[in-house]
């Protein structure tokens, strides 16, 4: 491969991140480290749903502000944009600086940007912290999901990998519920919670060690001053990255589009409406479960998870009432509950560790990116083919194809399925 660049100038961007031993993987110290990484996944799902029911009055705040109705909803979905575009060059300062550093400062920053809001009276200048507040989220969950693929390897990788999907999609609900209440209180209460980064901030400072290169990766170093010829995997990521685009919005259509497929067929009361899209979080927690007990090799799976989501995708385009339609969700979020640890744990086994943070932040942009682009496509091919059913029935038909495309490309590459290696940190 072209390009030479010496050890020592590779290891000189880590210092920081080369500086210790594997972590062990079991104990008081191990179970903090996975709570609190666990944790930090969960900021940029709060920042994407907390204020979401608040919105209402908030409008009715600014009501007399030019530009309000387009500004209030951009203040939700602007976090989720600047992280799609900034992931990458977090990944880059990942690799640079090193992920544990990064990580606090990026923790305390959220803290600042998203308790914002409390005292800022312009509409503009929310907005404009919302922004910042994606900054330091692409940097926190860059620098997490970094740390997990640092810490773990194996089995174990998966499993937390697994287990950050599952606890994503958990707090969203939880989040949502919060924001509620607290948005009872006033349009400016739910901002409070972003606080809680300053709990988080030190607790990373004293419980999560500096991860250290692997031992097998430095076994196949060449010797100290002798140059290599290494170059970022581009070629290895472009694929999986681009998969990973398609997939969120193979994630993101149940939870986006189910109250609204519901009203279509009728159900108004939103405590139903409430109940279904939770049965809905709660299949892709299962769908997260499994895929860590199933210890596979994550690429061979994912022709099968795409044609689960394909077959409920399906249900949900020939669904005529709400019990059905609820089963089509199950069975596309138990598909996709499994995609995504399935997708970011692929993207993982292709990265060395000096690779690792900008490797990660390219797979969170294409992720968060799928996420923003997919109500507008969702509300593209509806206007084309005339229902939202109609246009999730496209997008099934779509990952049927993509996942009949994978089967016949890992059939001719002669790929089979293996359980994955038992590893431990």
């Amino acid at each position: 491969m072209p390009g030479s660049v010496p050890p020592s100038a590779a290891s000189s961007t880590t210092v920081e991140d080369a500086a210790s031993p594997p972590v062990a993987a079991s104990g008081p110290a191990h179970l903090l480290r996975v709570t609190l990484l666990m944790a930090g996944s969960c900021l940029p799902i709060l920042g994407a749903v907390l204020i979401a029911p608040v919105l209402p009055k908030m409008q009715d705040h600014f009501e007399s502000t030019p530009g309000a109705k387009a500004l209030v909803p951009l203040a939700l979905t602007v976090p989720a944009l600047a992280l799609a575009l900034l992931a990458p060059f977090a990944g880059v300062i990942v690799d640079r600086l090193g992920r544990r550093r990064l990580l606090i400062v990026a923790t305390l920053l959220y803290a600042v940007f998203g308790t914002a809001p409390l005292y800022l009276d312009s509409l503009g200048a929310i907005v404009v912290s919302r922004a910042l507040v994606g900054v330091a989220e692409a940097a926190i969950m860059t620098c997490c999901t970094t740390l997990i693929g640092d810490y773990y390897s194996g089995a174990q990788r998966v499993k937390y990998l697994a287990l950050q999907t599952m606890c994503a999609s958990a707090s969203a609900t939880v989040f949502f519920v919060i924001g509620g209440a607290a948005g009872s209180a006033g349009w400016r209460m739910p901002f409070w919670v972003y606080a809680v980064s300053l709990v988080l901030a030190p607790l990373m400072a004293t419980a999560l060690p500096n991860p250290a290169a692997r031992a097998g990766a430095a076994a196949d170093e060449p010797p100290a001053g002798v140059e290599v010829n290494r170059r970022f995997p581009w070629r290895q990521l472009r694929g999986i990255c681009g998969l990973t685009f398609f997939g969120a919005m193979v994630f993101y259509t149940v939870p986006v589009e189910m109250s609204y497929l519901l009203d279509d067929l009728g159900v108004k009361n939103s405590g139903v409406i409430g109940l279904a899209t939770a049965v809905s979080s709660a299949a892709t927690v299962g769908g997260a479960i499994t895929f860590a007990r199933l210890k596979r090799s994550p690429t061979p799976m994912l022709p099968a998870v795409l044609g689960l989501c394909a077959v409920g995708f399906g249900l949900m385009f020939l669904a005529g009432s709400a019990p059905l339609l609820v089963v089509g969700a199950v069975i596309n979020c138990l598909g996709t509950g499994m995609l995504l640890p399935a997708l970011l744990t692929s993207a993982m086994s292709r990265l060395a560790f000096e690779d690792r943070g900008r490797g990660t932040g390219l797979w969170t942009a294409a992720f968060f990116g799928g996420e923003f682009v997919c109500p507008l496509v969702l509300l593209a091919v509806e206007s084309a083919v005339g229902t939202l059913a109609s246009a999730v029935g496209v997008l099934g038909l779509a990952t049927a194809l993509v996942s009949a495309g994978l089967f016949m490309a890992r059939r001719r590459g002669g790929a089979v399925a293996r359980p994955l290696p038992e590893q431990t940190a």
